[in-house]
């Protein structure tokens, strides 16, 4: 698939000066803070350095006080208390922080963790209708609930009390709880707006600190949850949630919960721990159990407290795992043999797929699949109690969220952002809203947006990657959105003569790379799925390279290496 290359405009050239002078760094490096809104020693100092004492006060969040007054009065009438949450990464994360923290404190607290199939996302009657029975009195729900307002209604008539802790974009009109907090509310002044759901739980559980004068230390070990939280749920780490991931990273790799530690070690991650090991190895572990089975598994490992006990659950979470991926790998299969066959594919702007037989629980994997093959917003819908619901997808640009809400008087709800959403609608309707969905991309989105794009932050000559630049680099740690792995573009490299075909099949790319076949300064890299361009480059032709930089070690030997994004001859 072509990818177009995006080259970042320097930033303003008296500001990288000033800066790379003050730091006493590179242009370059200079120029990389700039892009991301970083121009004075002060603000590249609190980049650089996080620190606890930066995180924001909890009561700047609208409703803060009132949650934590209604905290305070169950804690002092010992009322019963239930934790309810998702049964995604951000959810369990979410449920096992809350419940960890206040378990100390309160004399009965449960968590409840609904059903994907039987019960769907967010806040459900029977949820309700549990706590009710149980005599529960106090619901606190988190990563959900911001739109729940018929069941907030149903719950204020049976008596139970809801605090919502979310972070999805709410309606106008809020759900009649106890509190809402949400930093997205339009009312709400809270300086980050951009926290994941167990984000939000954390600020509670500081802004409840706060009120009773317990210590922050207190709060610490629970850092690890946020970090999983903010890396899985691929939200902006900038600001407050890059001083929560700095702080979880050091927690995870230091001292992390038995439950997290368990993970780890059953995918493979023994020490220094990253952003992309917690989304592409632990997260997926954990999101595993809802999608197979209950999340509520995933809560019990994340809160567990005994070795045996551990082992116990994470084997049965691992074995989910691959029962996960043999499943999203075949259902994938079968969507694209199902969109090779459909008529006029290829005019299409958007991809909408049903299947009545599809699992529930991986669709939202086999949308990001189908997009790597289809560039293109995609919708994947299967059959669940009578209804069809799916997950979508969009591509950079494009906004998902508003695409489905133009189409809202066909679903029975939806809920997400501009990039990924969920969705459900009677199954009569599938056929109207593929349509709906097809001409509102079609009318909305650019030829550009279906074309996948790789954003590069500066180029570069290989010559400047020196120790001290990629020291500074990995400074820029913990990466992802807005403060991305910086990627850089090197034009008219030659192979040194010592590229080659790797692989069982031959089909990676093995580089050795300069600025000039004269220079003595060698690159080695690797080009995944790229063994079909050796032939174009072993010759001596010039070409151009996009890429990021990595540590690679290999028998004892620790080196810097190019992991290549794209290559193009020149």
């Amino acid at each position: 698939m072509d990818k177009r290359w995006v080259i970042n405009e320097p930033g303003d050239e008296e500001t990288i000066a000033l800066l790379s002078k003050s730091l006493g760094v590179d242009k370059v490096i200079a120029d990389l803070l700039v892009q991301r809104g970083i121009e004075t020693f002060d603000e590249a100092k609190a980049f650089f350095r996080p620190n606890l004492k930066d995180l924001h006060d909890p009561f700047l969040m609208k409703d803060m006080d009132k949650a934590v007054t209604r905290l305070v009065t169950a804690l002092n009438n010992q009322e019963r208390v239930m934790i309810y949450g998702d049964y995604d990464v951000d959810g369990t994360t979410s449920v096992a922080l809350v419940y960890s923290f206040l378990k100390k404190h309160f004399d009965y607290i449960d968590y409840y963790i609904p059903d994907r199939y039987s019960e769907g996302y967010g806040i459900s009657l029977k949820g309700i209708d549990f706590a009710a029975e149980s005599n529960v009195t106090l619901v606190i729900a988190l990563d959900c609930g911001i739109k729940a307002m018929d069941k907030i209604a149903y719950a204020n008539e049976k008596g139970v009390d809801f605090i919502i802790c979310d972070h999805h974009t709410p309606d106008e009109v809020l759900p009649k709880a106890a509190a809402v907090l949400d930093p997205k509310r339009v009312d709400c002044e809270y300086p980050c707006d951009c926290l994941s759901g167990c984000g939000v739980g954390f600020k509670l559980m500081q802004g409840l600190s706060q009120q009773q004068g317990w210590p922050f230390d207190d709060l610490k070990s629970l850092l690890d949850l946020v970090a999983v939280s903010v890396a899985s749920d691929i939200v902006p780490i900038v600001g407050e949630n890059r001083i929560l991931a700095h702080f979880g990273l050091i927690q995870l790799n230091q001292h992390p919960r038995l439950g997290l530690k368990t993970i780890m070690n059953l995918s493979g991650v023994k020490t220094d721990l990253s952003v992309n090991d917690i989304v592409f190895k632990v997260g997926p572990r954990i999101n595993a159990a809802g999608r197979m089975q209950s999340g509520r598994h995933a809560v019990q490992l994340l809160i567990v407290e005994e070795k045996d006990a551990a082992v116990l659950i994470g084997d049965t979470i691992n074995t989910m795992n691959e029962d996960r991926k043999e499943l999203d790998h075949s259902i994938t299969d079968e969507a694209l043999e199902l969109l090779r066959k459909a008529e006029k594919t290829g005019s299409k702007k958007s991809t909408v797929l049903f299947d009545r037989n599809w699992h529930k629980g991986v669709i939202g994997i086999v949308a990001s699949r189908m997009i790597e093959n289809y560039y293109r917003p995609t919708v994947i819908l299967t059959e669940s109690n009578g209804m069809a619901t799916g997950s979508a997808r969009s591509v950079d640009g494009f906004d998902l969220y508003q695409a489905i809400s133009s189409c809202s008087d066909l679903l029975e709800n939806f809920g997400g952002h501009m990039y990924a959403a969920g969705l459900t609608m009677k199954l009569a309707n599938v056929g109207e809203f593929a349509k709906r969905f097809e001409d509102y991309v079609q009318n909305n989105i650019s030829d550009d947006m279906l074309v996948p794009q790789i954003k590069i932050d500066a180029r570069i000559k290989l010559s400047d990657i020196t120790p001290k630049f990629f020291r500074l680099l990995k400074q820029f740690e913990p990466f992802g959105p807005k403060n991305m792995t910086p990627v850089f573009v090197s034009e008219e490299v030659v192979d040194y003569g010592r590229s080659r075909q790797v692989g069982k099949k031959k089909e990676h790319l093995k580089l050795s790379v300069v600025d000039d076949i004269r220079d003595t300064i060698v690159m080695s890299g690797i080009g995944f799925h790229m063994g079909d361009m050796y032939p174009k480059i072993s010759n001596g032709t010039p070409f151009n390279i996009c890429y990021s930089l990595q540590e690679n070690e290999y028998m004892g030997k620790v080196e810097t290496q190019i992991m290549i994004r794209d290559l193009k001859l020149s």
